[in-house]
């Protein structure tokens, strides 16, 4: 046994009386005495040197140790539990993929079944946040990351490049003259907070100092400001390959010729190199990238 892994059945009660938040009832859900899950959760407190649990007055409850401690063993034991059953159900080739949002559903979905056809062995399984995965949990297997680039350890590929623009709805450029950038600083403008480009960065590649510093609207994803921009609300600053289905559909317009975009490269695909032995892995990794080439610049 590894001598800094704690035994699994001291984690297994942790993150039961963690959940229920009570000794008998976490006893009564393993089928074991109260004292033995006492006993297993102070050789764990033991074994890592701190207090896990604190007593009140209406109970037990998290130290900050203990709390800290949750979120990364629960996710490992969920890891667990997810590839036990796989394994008792004959389930095998499994990929877990998690991705920033917009990227997910308004790039990648759309695109899920053609990699299942073509690899229909695999069973996919796909997440959608803006946090990062942390890989120590063993729950994800590759994760398409937005951001800059600052990952130590981890093998990390861009994903295309993508040229940043206004985008907005055919009826608000009917409502409104704008030939030129200077024309929108009195247009309302649209707030994408996460974005890695923002309207001041914009106007400045366009020879313009400063920028408008109230926006009709903030959104924290970059969907709900094409949406937005769809419902005429305003103008949207997004990734012209994000907004491809918008631009397609004629729901959105580039406001001005391509030329006058931000080229970045914000998105990421990002995995351990010891993932890099997974077939599952590297097969995603090769349909991913030639979807990015069958797409031609959009």
């Amino acid at each position: 046994m590894r001598s800094d892994l704690p035994q699994l059945s001291a984690l297994l009660s942790f993150e039961t009386v963690a959940r229920r938040l009570s000794f008998a009832r976490a006893a009564d859900e393993l089928n074991l005495t109260p004292s033995a899950v006492s006993h297993q959760i102070a050789n764990l407190e033991q074994f890592l040197g701190v207090l896990l649990f604190e007593r009140t007055s209406r109970g037990i409850a998290l130290s900050d140790a203990g709390e800290a401690y949750l979120r990364r063993v629960a996710g490992a034991i969920g890891a667990i539990g997810d590839a036990t059953n796989d394994v008792r159900k004959g389930v095998r080739n499994t990929l877990h993929v998690h991705s920033s949002p917009s990227l997910a559903s308004l790039w990648l979905m759309p695109r899920l079944s053609g990699f299942a056809r073509t690899y229909p062995e695999i069973a996919f399984s796909l997440s959608a946040s803006p946090v990062h995965s942390d890989f120590a949990l063993g729950q994800v297997d590759v994760d398409i990351r937005y951001g800059i680039p600052d990952w130590p350890n981890l093998v990390v590929e861009p994903v295309f490049e993508e040229r940043i623009l206004p985008l907005a709805s055919p009826d608000l450029l009917a409502r409104q003259t704008i030939n030129v950038p200077a024309d929108m600083l009195d247009s309302p403008l649209i707030q994408s907070t996460v974005s890695v480009v923002q309207w001041p960065a914009w106007f400045a590649s366009q020879g313009l100092i400063g920028a408008p510093e109230r926006f009709a609207f903030r959104f924290d994803r970059a969907n709900l400001s094409l949406e937005a921009a769809v419902q005429g609300l305003g103008i949207a600053l997004e990734s012209e390959r994000i907004a491809a289905p918008y631009i397609a559909s004629g729901r959105l317009r580039p406001v001005f010729h391509p030329a006058w975009s931000l080229p970045v490269r914000a998105h990421f695909i990002v995995y351990p190199e010891r993932h890099a032995s997974r077939v599952e892995v590297m097969q995603f990794v090769a349909w991913f990238r030639a979807e990015v080439a069958a797409g031609q610049g959009v």
